[in-house]
C-alpha cells in the first residue's frame, strides 16, 4: 500500500459501499479502525484494536486490505466464521469496492474428501457399526457431485460422525504428490488456489499447523504474505499452545492399523503378518488404556506413569508398533500407499517413544482419557517466545482485532501472552445503546459456587426468566457436569422447544433454534463466542458461573504454579484476566443488533461479593443493572408489547 487508505472515500456517508450496499451505514468506530489498519499494513506494524460488538470490524479489515496491493492472510477463529467470510462479507465488500482480487478459502486437511481414503474403505469393508456402512455410502454417494470436497457440504451428517476419519487425511496418512489420485484431490485443488491468490481466508489452526510445518522443515501450505490478519484473536493463545507443543492419541495409533489393512487389501492380497500386527498393535492399545481406570479426566502425566502396570503396557504397545513398522517395511515396495504407512509407523513410533518419556523443561506433560482412548500431550507453560520469533520472522504487517482484547482498557494481558511489544492498540467502543437495548440481571440468595447444590439453585433461579422472556434464551454453562444436569431438570419443567449441545451439528442445532423462534439452547464452551443469533429468536443469555478456568486442569494448574515460583500473583496476572476476557465473549451473544433488546442474567454470587467482581462489571457493555425479578418481568413485558404494537 503506497498511498494512504482513505476510510471516509470507502465507508463514509458518501463512500463506495453507500453507493452499492443497500442499508450500509457509516459508523465513526468503522472509520477510526478501518485508517488504522490501513496505516499498520503500510508501515509493517503491529496492531491491536478491540472492536466491540457493530463496530463493523470486517469491512474495517477487509476494505485496506483489499486495496492494498499486499498478499494478505485473514485467519478466523472457526470455519463458520471463515465460511461466512468467505461467501458472505467478501463478495459483498469486492462488488462495492470494484475492485477485482483473487481470493481464496483454505481449511485444514480434515474439512476435505480424500477420495484415496475413501477407496480404500469402501474396498475395506470392515466397520465397526452399520451405522458406519450408512455413512460410508452417503459421502460415496455426495463424491461424485461435490466440486468443493468440503465436507461442510454433508450438513446431515454430525460433525462426530465416526465415518469422518476414514474418509479424510491427517498429516500422517496423506500420501502427498506420490497419491494415485492427486488430480482428484479436493484439498490439493484448494491449495493451488490459494496460493495464487491476493488474499486467502483461513482459520487459526490451520495457521499455526502451517507454522508447525515449516518449523519441521517442510513445505508449507500458506502463501507467503505480507499482510496477515487475525479475526477473534483472543484465541490466539490458546491456539498457538496446541501447536508449539506435541501429542500422540490413541485413535492415531488405531487408525495406524485399520490403514494398514487397508492398504495391505488394496495392494498386497491379505498378508497374515499385516492382519495379525495390526490387531496385535490394537489390542495393546486397549490394554493400556485401561491402566488409566475407566474415568475420562485430565491429569499431569506422572500422576499414571508411576503407576503399576504402565511401564509394561507402553513398552507392549512400543513393540507392537515395532513390529507393525517391520511387516510394512518388508511389504512397502509393493505400493506408495504401504511405503507412506511403513513411514507413518516409524514417526509414531518415535513420537510415543517421546510422549511416554521425559518431560521437556518449559512444557507440560499430561494426559486425558475419553471413553475408549486417550491423548498424551506437551503443552509450552507459555507460547510468548515463540510467537514473537514468529512475528519477527517475517517481515509483515500484523493485526489483531475481536470484541475482546483488553481487561478494563488494558491490552497487557493478552500481548504479553503472545510476547508482542513496540505495538500500536486502540479501544472502539460499541455503537449500540446498551442502556436502553439491555438489562443486567444479577438475582440474590443463590449459594456459594462450592456449594454441591449450586447448579440446581441456578436452574430454579433461571425458570421464571425463561417463562418471562418466552423461551428466546441461550443457558451457558462452565462446565460439561452442569449441562448434563440442566438438560435432565429442565425437562417437564419448560414449556418451550429444548436444544441440548452435542445432540445433532452445532450449525444444525442453531439453525433450529433461529427456525423455532422460542427455543431455550443449553452449551458450554464453543456457545460462549462466535456465535451469532440476531432479532428476537434470541433475547436473554443465562450464565451460571464467572468462566474462571479450572485449577484442575492440569496445563492451567502447571501455568498457575509457573506464575507463582516466578513470585507474581497468578490469579491476578492469569486467572481473572481470562475469565474476564472469556465473560465479555459470553455476554456479547445477547445484543448483535442496534435493534435486539434483551436480558443478560449472570447467576455467580462473586460478581457482587469479591471484590474482583467489580472488574468484571467495569468490562462488560454499560447496561441497566437490576436484582429485582420484577423488573425483568417488567422489562420483557415492555419490549414484547413494543414489537407487537402497530407501526
Amino acid at each position: 500500500m503506497t498511498e494512504r487508505f482513505d476510510s471516509r472515500a470507502i465507508l463514509g456517508e458518501q463512500g463506495r459501499l453507500a453507493a452499492h450496499i443497500p442499508g450500509f451505514r457509516s459508523r465513526e468506530p468503522q472509520l477510526l479502525m478501518s485508517d488504522a489498519v490501513g496505516a499498520a499494513i503500510r508501515e509493517k506494524r503491529i496492531l491491536m484494536v478491540e472492536a466491540g460488538t457493530g463496530t463493523g470490524k470486517t469491512y474495517a479489515y477487509l476494505a485496506p486490505a483489499l486495496l492494498s496491493g499486499e498478499k494478505v492472510i485473514v485467519s478466523t477463529g472457526t470455519r463458520n466464521l471463515q465460511d461466512q467470510l468467505y461467501h458472505r462479507d467478501l463478495p459483498t465488500i469486492l462488488a462495492g469496492l470494484g475492485v477485482s482480487v483473487q481470493t481464496a478459502l483454505l481449511k485444514g486437511r480434515a474439512n476435505y474428501l480424500c477420495p484415496y481414503r475413501l477407496n480404500v474403505h469402501l474396498e475395506d469393508g470392515r466397520f465397526a457399526s452399520k451405522q458406519t456402512v450408512h455413512e460410508l455410502q452417503r459421502v460415496a454417494e455426495w463424491a461424485h457431485t461435490t466440486k468443493s470436497g468440503d465436507i461442510a457440504e454433508l450438513s446431515d451428517l454430525p460433525e462426530d460422525a465416526s465415518v469422518w476419519p476414514l474418509v479424510t487425511s491427517t498429516a500422517d496418512n496423506c500420501l502427498g504428490q506420490e497419491c494415485p489420485m492427486i488430480e482428484e484431490c479436493p484439498l490439493a485443488r484448494a491449495r493451488k488456489k490459494a496460493s495464487e491468490a491476493d488474499l486467502v481466508v483461513v482459520n487459526h489452526h490451520l495457521f499455526f499447523a502451517d507454522v508447525a510445518i515449516k518449523e519441521e522443515g517442510f513445505g508449507e501450505l500458506l502463501p507467503e504474505a505480507t499482510a496477515i490478519i487475525f479475526d477473534e484473536a483472543h484465541q490466539l493463545p490458546e491456539v498457538a499452545s496446541m501447536f508449539f507443543g506435541e501429542s500422540i492419541s490413541s485413535r492415531q495409533l488405531l487408525e495406524l492399523a485399520q490403514d494398514s489393512v487397508g492398504e495391505m487389501l488394496m495392494s498386497a492380497g491379505e498378508m497374515r503378518s499385516i492382519l495379525d500386527a495390526s490387531t496385535q498393535l490394537e489390542n495393546r492399545v486397549a490394554d493400556m488404556r485401561l491402566v488409566f481406570g475407566d474415568e475420562s479426566r485430565k491429569g499431569i502425566w506422572t500422576e499414571v506413569s508411576s503407576l503399576e502396570k504402565m511401564p509394561d503396557a507402553i513398552k507392549e504397545v512400543r513393540l507392537a508398533m515395532a513390529h507393525l513398522s517391520a511387516c510394512l517395511n518388508a511389504a512397502s515396495a509393493r505400493s506408495k500407499g504401504l511405503e507412506s504407512t511403513h513411514r507413518r509407523a516409524e514417526d509414531l513410533l518415535l513420537q510415543f517413544e517421546k510422549l511416554t518419556g521425559d518431560t521437556p523443561e518449559n512444557q507440560v506433560h499430561w494426559f486425558e482419557t475419553f471413553k475408549k482412548g486417550f491423548v498424551l500431550q506437551w503443552t509450552p507453560l507459555d507460547v510468548a517466545k515463540p510467537f514473537r520469533d514468529m512475528v519477527a520472522g517475517r517481515k509483515s504487517s500484523w493485526i489483531f482485532t475481536s470484541a475482546t482484547l483488553a481487561v478494563h482498557e488494558d491490552f497487557k494481558h493478552f500481548s504479553s501472552q503472545l510476547g508482542l511489544s513496540d505495538l500500536d492498540s486502540m479501544q472502539l467502543p460499541s455503537p449500540f445503546a446498551y442502556e436502553k437495548q439491555a438489562l443486567f440481571y444479577v438475582p440474590r440468595g443463590l449459594p456459594d459456587t462450592s456449594d454441591p447444590r449450586y447448579t440446581q439453585a441456578v436452574l430454579e433461579a433461571s425458570l421464571p426468566v425463561l417463562q418471562a422472556s418466552r423461551g428466546r434464551a441461550f443457558v451457558l454453562f462452565t462446565s460439561h457436569r452442569a449441562l448434563k444436569e440442566a438438560a435432565e431438570w429442565y425437562r417437564g419443567r419448560l414449556e418451550y422447544p429444548l436444544f441440548v449441545q452435542g445432540t445433532m451439528a452445532k450449525a444444525e442445532l442453531l439453525k433450529r433454534f433461529r427456525e423455532h423462534g422460542n427455543g431455550v439452547l443449553l452449551g458450554t464452551g464453543s456457545f460462549w463466542e462466535g456465535v451469532d443469533v440476531r432479532g428476537e429468536a434470541l433475547s436473554c443469555v443465562i450464565i451460571d458461573k464467572l468462566p474462571f478456568a479450572s485449577p484442575g486442569d492440569p496445563v492451567v494448574s502447571a501455568r498457575i504454579d509457573a506464575y507463582k515460583a516466578r513470585g507474581r500473583n497468578a490469579f491476578m496476572s492469569y486467572q481473572l484476566p481470562g475469565a474476564i476476557i472469556a465473560m465479555k465473549q459470553g455476554s456479547g451473544r445477547l445484543i448483535r443488533d442496534e435493534t435486539d433488546t434483551g436480558v443478560l442474567m449472570v447467576c455467580d454470587p462473586r460478581l457482587v461479593g469479591r471484590p474482583y467482581g467489580q472488574l468484571f462489571l467495569q468490562s462488560l457493555p454499560p447496561m441497566r443493572r437490576t436484582r429485582a425479578l420484577d423488573e425483568v418481568r417488567e422489562f420483557f413485558a415492555l419490549i414484547d408489547s413494543m414489537s407487537e404494537s402497530p407501526e
